[in-house]
């Protein structure tokens, strides 16, 4: 199994409501990718509490393998979400662990 883990920064929004507003909506999206593609055993994203850390969003998913961790990576559905973060997206860190 792969654990895939993402830590995403966004940009500066007009306000925290906006961007809590954005956050959300990336959270729903990503979650309901589990629906769509069938070899994502898992995928949980959390927003950050600590206003003192540097990371807004956490993605935490698993795929049996690293072929199914690429395919998740070009599938059209996780693409389509990728955009919408990309459009508001700072900084990206992530991991990939086998377990």
């Amino acid at each position: 199994m792969i654990k895939h883990i993402v830590l995403f920064k966004l940009k500066n929004f007009q306000s925290e409501a906006e961007k809590a507003e954005k956050m959300n909506e990336i959270k729903v999206k990503l979650e309901a990718l589990k629906s769509k593609i069938d070899f994502l055993r898992d995928i949980r994203v959390d927003i950050c509490c600590n206003p003192k850390e540097e990371f807004d969003l956490c993605l935490d998913s698993t795929v049996d393998n690293m072929d199914d961790l690429a395919a998740y990576a070009g599938h059209p559905e996780h693409v389509a979400v990728l955009k919408i973060i990309r459009e508001v997206l700072e900084k990206r860190a992530c991991v990939d662990y086998e377990f």
